[in-house]
């Protein structure tokens, strides 16, 4: 039976998951709208390209735990 603070761990994760999901829209919705500005070349999109890279990762690893 799980205790009250393994409910609010996992909660906690859940909160934690719904936020890198949240980045990584936000980071892909920058990512086509530099790019429909030609501005692929940038810092700013490089940053945002491997941003998307570690919150995928994040979510990978979530996944592979069952959050």
């Amino acid at each position: 039976m799980p205790t009250p603070e393994d409910v609010a761990r996992l909660e906690r994760y859940e909160a934690f998951r719904r936020d890198v999901v949240a980045e990584l829209v936000e980071t892909e919705a920058s990512l086509r709208s530099l790019k429909a500005e030609h501005k692929t070349k940038t810092a700013t999109y490089q940053q945002l390209f491997a941003n998307r890279f570690l919150l995928k990762g994040i979510l990978d690893k979530l996944a592979e735990h069952g959050i």
